[in-house]
C-alpha cells in the first residue's frame, strides 16, 4: 500500500479483549496524516481502525485477500477496479480480493477495515 500525501502513524496496539470500548474512539486523527490501530492481527484475518485527515488517502493497491471497510466517521470515496463509491458514516463496502482499490478522505473519515484471509 502506498499513502497519499502523508506518512502511516502505527499506533501501538493494547490487548482490548473483554473489554467494552466505543470503536471510533479507539483511534485519533492527526493533522496531515493517516493513522492505523490494529485491533486484531490473527493468522485468519485482521481487523485494523484508521484514521485519514481530510485529502488523505491510500494509493491504488490490489491485497490477494477480500476486504470489508465500515465508517465510522467523516465522509470518504473508495475507488474499485475504477467505480467510484461515496460512503459516509454507518455505511460499508466489501473491497474484493485481487480488484485494484483506493482509498480519498472527502471529510477526514474513521474507518473499521476487516480482513479475511482464506
Amino acid at each position: 500500500m502506498r499513502i497519499m500525501k502523508s506518512n502511516i502513524k502505527e499506533l501501538d496496539s493494547e490487548d482490548l479483549t473483554g473489554k467494552k470500548a466505543r470503536t471510533v474512539d479507539l483511534v485519533d486523527y492527526q493533522k496531515a496524516a493517516v493513522v492505523s490501530r490494529t485491533i486484531i492481527d490473527k493468522d485468519t484475518g485482521t481487523v485494523t481502525l484508521f484514521a485519514f485527515d481530510e485529502g488523505q488517502g491510500l494509493s491504488e493497491h490490489t491485497t490477494p485477500y477480500g476486504a470489508m471497510v465500515c465508517i465510522l466517521d467523516g465522509e470518504a470515496d473508495i475507488t474499485i477496479s475504477g467505480n467510484i463509491h461515496r460512503l459516509k458514516e454507518g455505511e460499508m463496502i466489501i473491497m474484493p480480493a485481487n480488484k485494484p482499490h483506493a482509498l480519498k478522505a472527502v471529510k477526514k473519515f474513521k474507518m473499521m477495515l476487516t480482513m479475511i484471509r482464506s
